[in-house]
């Protein structure tokens, strides 16, 4: 340090030379506070960016409203969009009407068609009033053809009626600790009050594989049926999946104009299966591609090749039938 004036001691200018070495080492401690926190906000930044683009990504991957792919020996969610949203599960209802009905009856129980069964519409296999049909023909016609006359058969004849059919789905529900299901009727017909998510769907095809005859049934392509009377009825598979991928299992598919397009399927490729499931497809197109797509994720993470994925989409659950019955964190499209 140096001064011209002579008046200030040796001691005095040594001081000065330590305040301002203080002030030094003060300055470059407050830059590098700065600069650290500088860096830190930085990477909040790119993390916050990098989160909201993979939703983004995610989201403009699988368009359809909910979508699942779980592991079927664990249990395990692989990949998941909105898995506790609650939405309407069209015809994947038959899988848990399959499960009843072979709870409660024998394959080769007959069943005569009553007139109600008979004018339920719009998919139906057509049978006829008064026809004599074994329990395994009518679970051919709904896990094959989707047929709406056939499930409503099997209601009554293994409960008596519809309604009393439908308290049995509900407490096979309540079982299998379903706690985001609920079913009204024995279709899968729109009607106030049900409901699924795809976490359930995925759990209600893994339970239902566990039944021989649903799984031999759900890997048919097509097949004819016919009445105790000797009519035959022809019905093919509504799976497009089965023609176009080896590894596929079987599942079930459902639509309505309210429920859009659904579907869940098992596949299984070197020894390992995984679980599939979609609710809210657009159009058919849509449905089946991205089917494809999340049975080749689905492999991928199983493999160690990807990590598992989990996000939900805010504007879904905005227009949800019912808000689910638990709650997680979202994130805007």
């Amino acid at each position: 340090m140096e001064t011209n004036d002579p008046e200030l001691t040796s001691w005095e200018i040594s001081k000065g030379e330590v305040r301002m070495g203080k002030k030094l080492k003060i300055a470059r401690f407050n830059f590098q506070v700065r600069e650290k926190r500088l860096f830190a906000l930085t990477i909040l930044f790119m993390s916050a960016f990098y989160c909201l683009l993979s939703v983004v990504v995610y989201a403009d991957e699988i368009r359809s409203r909910a979508a699942i792919v779980m592991e079927a020996s664990t249990g395990r969610i692989l990949y998941g969009k909105n898995p506790d949203l609650r939405l309407l599960p069209a015809s994947t209802t038959k899988l848990m009407t399959a499960m009843v009905a072979l709870d409660r009856a024998d394959p080769n129980d007959t069943v005569v068609i009553s007139e109600k069964a008979a004018r339920c519409s719009p998919v139906k296999a057509r049978f006829r009033v008064g026809e004599r049909v074994t329990v395994e023909t009518l679970l051919n016609a709904v896990l094959i053809k989707s047929a709406n006359d056939a499930a409503y058969a099997l209601a009554e004849g293994v409960a008596g009626s519809e309604e009393r059919f439908v308290e049995l789905m509900n407490e096979k529900v309540l079982a299998l600790g379903m706690s985001d299901t609920k079913f009204v009727n024995a279709t899968g017909l729109p009607m106030e009050g049900q409901y699924i998510t795809v976490y359930d769907l995925a759990r209600m095809l893994r339970h239902a594989l566990r039944y021989p005859l649903i799984k031999e049934i759900v890997s048919t392509k097509a097949s004819r049926i016919s009445t105790e009377e000797g009519r035959e009825i022809f019905v093919k598979n509504s799976n497009k999946l089965l023609w176009s991928d080896d590894s596929v299992l079987g599942g079930k598919t459902g639509y309505t104009r309210a429920a859009k397009h659904c579907f869940v399927c098992a596949s299984e490729q070197g020894g390992e299966t995984v679980i599939t499931a979609i609710l809210g497809a657009t159009t058919k197109a849509q449905l089946w591609k991205e089917s494809e797509h999340l049975i080749k994720k689905g492999f991928s993470i199983v493999g160690g090749k990807e990590e598992p994925v989990l996000y939900f989409t805010r504007a879904d659950y905005k227009s949800s039938i019912q808000p689910a019955a638990y709650r997680t964190k979202f994130r805007d499209k």
